[in-house]
């Protein structure tokens, strides 16, 4: 054991020392000896399989965890070099009864978002009511008035949600930030799981590791609960910017696992009001799509003109309620951080609730006084763009050199509605193998959850993401960060992996087998494996652009001119003005002067029509209304 964890406590400090309390080390209690050796309760029986195991004989372990992850293609583009996504075999754990109030928090939260979105597209009450301003949500980037009016039958608009814990000093846990667009990352829990179920079998009895391998049949009953109404069997696809998509990979991955077809934009077409799939039996209609594509992409009658993702029309087959788009069009209004230091507010006027799991402390720039206070402290705080996430922008003033921090000065004061500014927070530590031994290291933690219309479902655990350079509080991967499987441990029996009650666990090579069973169907993605981690998602944006380019490249020259801004090209159609605090426009109102103008345009660029029908697919009469002018 000592050659695992020699010198384990003396690497806490990052780099460059920060003022106020050390780390807290998830394992140890007392970390800065040299080689603790006493772990805390919920990593006991790890601490005991390590006690074990020579340093090689872990490296071993580790080294085939990588070569698993080559062989799936699961990964990443590092400084122009392609590696297997890092995995570490020393999992992060959370003990069930902890478990159980991380989870009643993240369900509040969700809760929160949902009547929060449905009120600012909706009768904007908390506006009115002075809880959050008017110019907040309006002068935000992601707030889009197209989507006012437009609800899935369930009422549901986020399906699926990405919440960002972190514990801080002292070992709590704290919302870092809200993602309820597009989140990203899930198909490296499951991943995770399957790979490290076969590393370290011997600890899944002893310490009863609730599965993960039910979040695909999890999200396929949300995404079917959303259909339009009279739907009795929707059918559900993926819609995926393409393969040079960082995300390819989980797109796949979760399309196979579902059981549901994975579409690009333009595999759909829009008539008679609804959206159809191409397919070699001619059209077929769709009635969810779980896009992974931004609202920007998504329909180019809408947001950008020159979007090849998305297929035109696709808003007003939902403003009709003929087909739900999930997640949401216009949640991002949601994710926006500085919306974020309003959100214990709003969980209290939603809710009738104190917040269970407590934000960071973040100054709002617009304040001249916390501004001004900002200003004076730069080289002391973490100041993040509010539309970035996953790092992007973000500067943390004790890394960063005088030069960066005064252009860093001059952006906080040409625009202080576009920053947050918190404190440095020392993330937690977790152990994990780095090439000089076991290092504690800083990690994050994103729990995944989805909403059917009656409950929010919380993935057990979650993705750990891990900062593997020494001292660095940045997680993501495009940072050289890795990853962790994440055990929520302790229940009382093991788990079905149907249902997720719980059984009793007869041997290892059951247990083991229940957790991989739901991930054998993962794809084996070589020739256009992601190049950084799918769960980036600041990089997201830009790669859809890539993929839009390598889309106009292959596209014919009347095509290609059209949808890049030629003089011929034919802008979005013309919005209406918005006037926070008064309610939007009624939907029969807004659907009937919206659809006009969109059958307009639809008419004129409709895509042509497939030559079969079956059973399933486009009635003549919609067919003939198509050739009309109809979405």
């Amino acid at each position: 054991m000592v050659d695992l964890f020699a010198g384990y406590g003396a690497t806490l400090l990052p780099r460059k020392p920060i003022k106020g309390p050390a780390a807290y080390d998830e394992m140890f209690p007392e970390p800065d000896s040299s080689s603790p050796v006493e772990a805390r309760a919920a990593y006991k029986d790890i601490y005991n399989a390590l006690a074990r195991m020579t340093q090689e004989e872990l490296r071993g372990r580790t080294d085939a965890l990588a070569s698993s992850y080559l062989a799936q293609g699961v990964t990443f583009d590092f400084a122009g070099e392609e590696r297997p996504f890092p995995l570490d075999a020393v999992p992060r754990v959370i003990e069930q009864k902890e478990w159980v109030g991380v989870e009643k928090g993240i369900k509040q939260r969700v809760l929160a978002l949902e009547a929060f979105l449905a009120d600012i597209y909706g009768s904007q009450n908390a506006i009115r009511d002075g809880v959050i301003p008017a110019g907040l949500v309006s002068s935000s980037s992601h707030f889009h008035r197209e989507a006012a009016g437009i609800v899935s039958a369930n009422g549901v608009r986020i399906q699926v949600s990405g919440i960002d814990l972190i514990r801080d000093e002292k070992g709590g846990w704290r919302v870092l930030e809200d993602n309820v667009r597009v989140p990203s990352g899930v198909s490296y829990v499951i991943s995770n799981r399957r790979v490290m179920a076969q590393t370290l079998p011997e600890l899944f009895v002893s310490m009863r590791v609730r599965p993960v391998g039910d979040y695909p049949n999890k999200l396929l009953q949300a995404l079917r609960a959303a259909a339009p109404e009279g739907v009795e069997d929707p059918n559900v696809v993926v819609l995926t910017p393409g393969v040079y998509n960082s995300a390819y990979f989980e797109h796949t991955l979760l399309a196979r696992l579902m059981g549901i077809e994975l579409v690009e934009g333009r595999d759909l077409f829009c008539s008679g009001g609804r959206v159809w799939m191409r397919t070699t039996a001619g059209p077929t209609r769709v009635d969810v799509i779980y896009r992974r594509v931004d609202d920007e992409f998504l329909d180019p009658l809408q947001f950008r003109a020159d979007s090849m993702l998305g297929s035109p029309g696709i808003l007003l087959a939902a403003r009709l309620g003929n087909v739900t788009i999930a997640n949401a069009v216009g949640n991002g209004v949601a994710d926006d951080k500085l919306v974020y230091t309003y959100l214990p507010d709003l969980i209290r006027y939603y809710l009738g609730e104190e917040p269970l799991i407590a934000n960071v402390d973040t100054w709002r720039l617009e304040d001249p006084g916390a501004l001004e206070e900002v200003l004076d402290r730069l080289d002391e705080l973490v100041v993040k763009p509010v539309d970035g996430s996953g790092g992007k922008g973000l500067v943390v003033g004790p890394a960063a050199s005088p030069k960066e921090l005064e252009a860093l000065r001059k952006r906080l004061i040409k625009d202080p509605r576009g920053w947050i500014a918190q404190p440095v927070i020392q993330l937690s530590t977790i152990p994990t193998l780095v090439e000089d031994g076991m290092r504690p290291r800083h990690a994050d933690l994103r729990p995944f959850a989805v909403n059917d219309g009656k409950d929010v479902w919380v993935l057990p655990g979650g993705l750990t993401r891990v900062a593997l350079p020494e001292g660095e509080l940045v997680v993501n991967s495009s940072q050289g960060g890795g990853s962790k499987d994440t055990w929520v441990v302790g229940f009382a029996g093991g788990f079905s992996p149907v249902d997720g009650t719980a059984v009793i666990a007869q041997n290892i090579q059951g247990l083991v087998a229940d957790q991989a069973a739901n991930t054998q169907a993962i794809p084996i993605v070589g020739k256009h494996a992601p190049d950084h981690s799918p769960y980036d998602k600041p990089r997201s944006h830009q790669d859809q652009q890539e993929q839009q380019q390598q889309q106009l490249a292959a596209a014919p020259p009347a095509l290609a001119r059209r949808s890049a801004g030629h003089p011929d090209a034919r802008g979005r159609l013309p919005r209406p003005p918005l006037t926070l605090g008064e309610p939007l426009a009624t939907p029969s109102a807004g659907d009937r002067d919206l659809s006009t103008r969109e059958r307009e345009v639809c008419g004129r660029a409709r895509p042509p029509r497939p030559s079969r029908s079956s059973a399933n697919v486009a009635p003549a009469a919609a067919a003939t209304e198509g050739e009309a002018g109809a979405c």
